[in-house]
């Protein structure tokens, strides 16, 4: 199972870097650099705050793909 993202795209879109993304949101720069990295899943509370951030929804960010075994 993965959880596939785009923050990255849309960060640039907002023409800030990790660490203020990290700020706005209420975690690390570190925080986000593995949410772009696809190294930590978010909690649904932090991916909300990162879509209203973002002004988009949700989905826009981040996509559930299922393992095909």
């Amino acid at each position: 199972m993965a959880l596939l993202n785009r923050l990255k795209e849309y960060r640039a879109r907002l023409g800030i870097n990790q660490t203020e993304l990290g700020k706005l949101a209420g975690v690390s720069r570190q925080t986000i650099s593995l949410i772009e990295r696809g190294d930590y899943s978010p909690s649904v509370t932090l991916a909300l705050k990162l879509a209203r951030i973002c002004q988009v929804k949700v989905e826009d960010i981040f996509e559930y793909e299922e393992d095909e075994s």
